[in-house]
């Protein structure tokens, strides 16, 4: 029995954020943890960062876009966020592939915060050295 679901999918992640993104075509409503994008992402980095799947594609207008983030902070958030919605692109559109993967829009940052070492007074930062 195959449910007829409008909205396509989109998994992203970023440093300790998570994105879920559902899309649809639409008339561009954007709306990030029930609020809107604009109120969600304050700053320009943020949100430029968000869209860029959607630039690249030439589809701003085209979809509604409904995320739920998680964890990190914002540069995290939007990071994932785009991530989320260049992979619901992708499966929309499969002409998009490799567009967003020229544009590195669908390779995962795998960089994370280095843990703190025991003896150190961070993750590589060590005590200070005294001559005498």
């Amino acid at each position: 029995m195959a449910v007829n679901n409008p909205y396509i999918w989109g998994t992203g992640r970023r440093k300790t954020s998570a994105a879920r993104v559902r899309i649809k075509p639409g008339t561009g409503k954007f709306i990030v943890n029930d609020k809107d994008f604009d109120k969600f992402f304050v700053t320009d980095d943020t949100r430029k960062a968000c869209q860029q799947p959607l630039v690249v594609t030439e589809t701003r207008n085209n979809y509604d876009i409904w995320v739920s983030v998680a964890g990190g902070g914002p540069t995290g958030q939007a990071g994932a966020v785009s991530l989320g919605i260049a992979r619901a692109l992708c499966i929309e559109n499969e002409n998009f592939d490799k567009l967003l993967r020229d544009n590195g829009l669908l390779t995962r940052d795998s960089r994370e915060v280095e843990r703190k070492k025991y003896g150190r007074h961070k993750a590589r930062r060590s005590t200070q050295f005294s001559k005498r």
